[in-house]
């Protein structure tokens, strides 16, 4: 019989939740998520306007945003203010409701990142 500790560990509480497998804290408290935050990118903010798996619907996506999750988090919040829209963000990619591809891009640039529209 394996214990606790070879088979991977606790993964889910009652009490807390999801558990980091890696140090073991609740993922709220995650230690190593804080050193991993921000993703690797180039730099540049690339926009475009997806339909895909939505029913049609128009969805503006803003990807490669080099910021820790609190910050896109909430630059998130600044550009579905800007557009009157609804929208969230998710594994570093912000999304959107709606074709405001322009709208996102000058709010962006306004703040000084490099922006690049991708996708037709």
């Amino acid at each position: 019989m394996k214990s606790k500790s070879s088979s991977g560990g606790l993964v889910y509480s009652t009490e807390a939740g999801r558990m980091c497998p890696a140090c073991r804290q609740p993922i709220a408290q995650c230690a190593c998520a804080k050193r991993a935050s921000v993703p690797a990118g180039d730099g540049v903010a690339r926009v475009s306007r997806e339909t895909k798996g939505r029913g049609g619907k128009a969805v503006t996506v803003v990807k490669g945003v080099a910021v820790t999750t609190e910050a896109l988090q909430a630059l998130g919040k600044q550009l579905r203010t800007a557009c009157g829209s609804g929208g969230t963000v998710k594994d570093g990619v912000i999304e959107i409701q709606g074709d405001h591809v322009e709208r996102v891009m000058a709010a962006l640039q306004a703040q000084g990142l490099k922006v690049k529209r991708t996708g037709g």
